[in-house]
């Protein structure tokens, strides 16, 4: 948990990011506002939380899932949040879900990268063999012939 209340606070980049975004150009907002705003936002986030995290007690589980959320907004009387919400729930689990095929479709080709390159140096290695057991042929026929000699 937090030492100090400012450590409830979310960072002032994401903030400033966050109200740039939902206002139009040219707007400014005090540097007074923005603190203000980092606060309520903290409140909430913490209220939203807390209001989850009994419906996971409810379900005896220890974890917060995303319908613990849902049902908190719910019980928070921010319905007109909840389409919006569960659109952007979607759209990350896509993106997730892509996130992951593609690291699986890395892991395999890198797979398949490394069984060619292992069955290249077997390639590699057995023709070395056969040209070393070549090599000593030519030698003794070369001893040979100097030893006629």
């Amino acid at each position: 948990m937090a030492e100090r209340p400012e450590d409830l606070n979310l960072p002032n980049a994401v903030i400033t990011r966050i109200i740039k975004e939902a206002l139009p150009d040219g707007v400014n907002v005090s540097k007074e506002a923005r603190r203000a705003i980092s606060q309520a936002a903290s409140v909430f986030v913490l209220y939203a939380t807390s209001c989850a995290n009994n419906f996971a007690m409810k379900a005896k589980r220890k974890t917060l899932n995303a319908g613990d959320v849902m049902s908190a907004m719910e019980e928070m009387e921010f319905e007109r949040f909840m389409q919006p919400l569960r659109e952007s729930l979607e759209a990350f689990k896509k993106g997730q879900k892509g996130k992951k095929e593609a690291s699986e479709q890395k892991k395999k080709d890198k797979e398949k990268k490394s069984d060619v390159e292992e069955s290249d140096k077997k390639d590699e290695d057995e023709e070395e063999e056969e040209h070393m057991d070549e090599e000593p042929e030519a030698e003794n026929e070369a001893e040979e012939d100097e030893v006629e000699n």
